[in-house]
């Protein structure tokens, strides 16, 4: 068993995925390395009661394997957002977690505060104060993999917005008549962009079914016109969608996250793409591949605890 001093100040986190939910300790003077870090099933087949006991179960572990206290505040990272004026949870593709109280029940549960923030939001902190945007003022974090979307970091803060959807591009419309969107609407950015939407436009094009790693491939090979198509409309789509939100904030680094994030053509033919429907003659844009990982979930909901220190201390 892992022991460290009573006196170490700690920050806790907790990225709530859909197959996993993972725990981590850090250091609050130096949160880039980790005192300790556990995994176990989320298991949201089971309901959202079994999550919440979970979530709880793991904090116990991670006392356990320490013999560090919880603290006062422990940060949380969920697949979706709370919303500001009902405490519910919305938007969720783990979907036992919508429209419950969870910030509520994981406190009740942990007796501790907790500090739920969106995953981007996380992925964003994390970048901006640990990973490829350290040390940059304004930061949009993106996500692109089986959804899309965002997250804003300003000076080192989270924005989260009056209603809580700061950062939310991928519903912006891309397509207005184009396919229906879970959360209702049509041709979000979330139908054009997604990993799983890249995938259905190549089933349409060549009538095979194939993952977005393979077209990549075929597309790189040549030869494979309609694998080429879907990178070209990746490339084409992510400039003219991402535009939007470069007109708007302005940041001074875009961290591209997720599994879409990881093709090469992104970084060059779309940001050639950006360029051009960003409202400047010659814009400055820094687009970078994530440090830090599927661990910027974690860590950003761990720093998401400073908050409620700061506001304490």
């Amino acid at each position: 068993m892992l022991r460290y001093s009573p006196g170490v100040r700690t920050l806790w986190g907790v990225d709530l995925g859909g197959t996993k939910i993972e725990g981590i300790v850090v250091d609050a003077e130096s949160p880039a390395e980790p005192i300790a870090r556990l995994r176990v099933p989320t298991g949201s087949d089971k309901g959202y009661a079994h999550v919440v006991q979970a979530c709880a179960s793991l904090i116990v572990s991670l006392e356990d394997q320490t013999g560090l206290e919880r603290p006062e505040a422990i940060g949380f990272g969920t697949p979706g957002s709370t919303d500001p004026a009902t405490g519910l949870m919305r938007n969720c593709n783990t979907v036992c977690l919508n429209g419950m109280p969870l910030s509520q029940d994981l406190a009740a549960a942990l007796g501790r505060t907790v500090v739920v923030t969106n995953d981007a939001n996380c992925f964003a902190l994390a970048e901006a104060m640990l990973g490829a945007a350290k040390g940059a003022r304004c930061v949009f974090g993106v996500i692109l993999g089986t959804g899309v979307g965002g997250g804003v970091v300003l000076d080192g803060q989270v924005w989260n917005g009056l209603n809580g959807i700061a950062g939310e591009w991928g519903h912006n419309a891309a397509q207005p008549d184009g396919e229906p969107c879970y959360c209702g609407r049509r041709g979000c950015v979330e139908t054009v962009l997604s990993g799983p939407a890249l995938e259905r436009q190549y089933l349409r094009l060549s009538g095979q079914a194939a993952s977005l790693a393979e077209i990549v491939g075929l597309h790189r090979t040549g030869g494979n016109t309609a694998a080429t198509q879907v990178v070209n409309t990746l490339c084409r789509e992510f400039g003219r969608c991402l535009a939007t939100v470069v007109n708007v904030l302005d940041p001074d680094v875009i961290v591209v996250g997720g599994g879409v994030g990881q093709v090469e053509e992104i970084y060059d033919l779309g940001t050639s793409e950006l360029k051009k429907h960003v409202f400047h003659e010659s814009p400055k844009l820094d687009v970078r591949k994530p440090a830090l990982g599927d661990s910027a979930g974690v860590f950003g909901a761990a720093l998401q605890a400073r908050t409620y220190r700061s506001a304490r201390h």
